[in-house]
């Protein structure tokens, strides 16, 4: 069965980076694989306002006014 340990860090100076866990058994062997988070990116998704994911999901809305018009065409597709 694989296990894994997901872990954040600061890369330390010299590319070192330090991994410790109680979970880690003494003599395993494990496999380490690091991603590399750019900065550029996270900075781009932190920044983003709630309001930009306003009508940004299927099947919603972006304005009342659009909400209004479909309610309405439901509304008359239910008349005979």
């Amino acid at each position: 069965m694989l296990n894994a340990i997901k872990q954040q860090t600061t890369v330390k100076p010299g590319g070192v980076i330090e991994l410790t866990s109680p979970e880690l058994p003494e003599g395993a062997i494990v496999e380490v694989i690091v991603l590399i988070q750019d900065s550029a990116e996270l900075a781009k998704e932190t920044a983003r306002s709630l309001t930009s994911l306003i009508g940004a999901a299927p099947g919603s809305f972006a304005t009342p006014e659009e909400a209004d018009q479909f309610i309405r065409q439901e509304r008359d597709a239910w008349d005979y």
